[in-house]
């Protein structure tokens, strides 16, 4: 067998996808004009697919920040945070997280994806067990194969079935690392956290929560599904990403427990990846300290996202079981998905398209993402592209 040939199938797929002239992973924004609009293969086009939920990527103080430290410590570290890549902002930022959270300490990672690479290589190995959701992240997943401990998957967002698991462990379930999302990614779903938590108390176990899509959008002051449920005392590890709430590239861990800090020597990812640049950590300073403080903005994508919700719901598509700032458009049929994806591009709707075996329901779907940026004029306008190519989508017949 050669090399490449386990690469067929996404070869003879990309070729369908270029015979019909439709490219969902290769689109180009041209020209950025906001948080919300973007030009796109020469169009104006309303983004409804960035995880920009508080819109805080053009945030003038942020980008003043950015600014200042490029002309101060230039454009890049160029070594891990265990090598020449500490500067003093990435210990300051670190301190700022663990202050927000009212926890003992945090680690800053390069990324989102690298959070939960070290954190889970860095706390377990070959003789650990992992339970979780079986809609978790590919991250999560990734990091559990790196890390060659022994998975238990759990039905989504089902805590019985979490607790009949760890039944079966016995005593290991007492050291066993349970991970869950706060906010699930493609369908905008909650993770029932008091439930796993009573689950935890009974059973034992270490409870890990990713809340990337959840941070800066739910609990009083941001912090996440943790805050809304009111059980942070009971999650031992929270991980985050500064790319979608606070509008830029890294990740994290919050923890009150002290074996955090020795993580640092453990986490290969951590150990191994050049650390993030000094203009990401300076914005990112500021716009935690504005999701912190974002009431406002947050009851705005709340609203926000309650109008779309509803709009698309009254033309009776196939929609997310709940409301959120993510709404998922459920679209039978591979070619229908595809076709109706590139209609609402070529009308100026930018949303994300997913394709199974990605996507948790095996339907393809059309996954939108607001942000409290979005006016209300472009809400409606979105959902009135909707409406306006509807006939065409009923047209397209269901493949197999």
């Amino acid at each position: 067998m050669s090399l490449f040939d386990k690469l067929d199938g996404i070869r003879q797929a990309r070729a369908m996808l270029e015979t019909v002239g439709i490219d969902p992973f290769g689109v180009a924004m041209e020209k950025i004009l906001s948080p919300t609009e973007a030009i796109i293969h020469g169009r104006h086009t309303i983004l409804a697919g960035t995880n920009n939920y508080l819109g805080l990527t053009f945030s003038q103080d942020a980008l003043d920040a950015a600014h200042k430290a490029l002309d101060e410590q230039g454009t890049g570290t160029t070594g891990s945070r265990m090598a020449n890549g500490s500067f003093s902002t990435h210990r300051c930022l670190e301190q700022e997280l663990a202050s927000f959270y009212g926890v003992r300490d945090c680690i800053v990672f390069s990324t989102g994806y690298l959070a939960n690479l070290g954190m889970i290589t860095g706390l377990t190995g070959a003789n650990d067990i992992v339970l979780l959701d079986a809609d978790c992240h590919a991250s999560i997943y990734d990091a559990c194969r790196m890390a060659g401990c022994e998975v238990v998957r759990f039905r989504h967002n089902d805590a019985n079935d979490l607790a009949k698991r760890m039944r079966r462990l016995g005593e290991r379930a007492k050291e066993a690392l349970i991970i869950v999302e706060g906010l699930y990614s493609m369908l905008g779903d909650k993770a029932p956290l008091q439930e796993y938590v009573e689950v935890k108390r009974q059973y034992g176990g270490y409870l890990m929560v990713d809340e990337a899509h959840s941070l800066g959008i739910y609990g009083e002051r941001g912090r996440g599904v943790c805050e809304e449920a009111d059980c942070e005392d009971d999650v031992d590890f929270i991980v985050g990403t500064f790319s979608k709430s606070l509008g830029a590239t890294g990740g994290f861990c919050v923890s009150n427990r002290p074996e955090l800090d020795l993580v640092r020597y453990a986490a290969r990812p951590y150990i191994f990846t050049a650390s993030p640049p000094p203009s990401v950590i300076a914005s990112t300073r500021i716009t935690l300290q504005k999701l912190a403080e974002g009431q406002a903005l947050r009851q705005q994508l709340h609203d926000n996202a309650q109008r779309l919700y509803s709009g698309l719901a009254d033309l009776g598509l196939a929609i997310s079981p709940e409301v959120s700032p993510v709404v998922a458009v459920n679209i039978e049929g591979k070619a229908r998905a595809l076709t109706f994806w590139k209609l609402l591009l070529e009308h100026g709707v930018y949303c994300n398209l997913v394709l199974p075996p990605a996507t948790p329901t095996g339907v393809p779907l059309l996954r939108l993402s607001l942000s409290a940026a979005h006016s209300s004029e472009q809400i409606d306008q979105i959902i009135d592209t909707f409406r306006q190519l509807q006939a065409q989508l009923d047209a397209i017949p269901v493949d197999a």
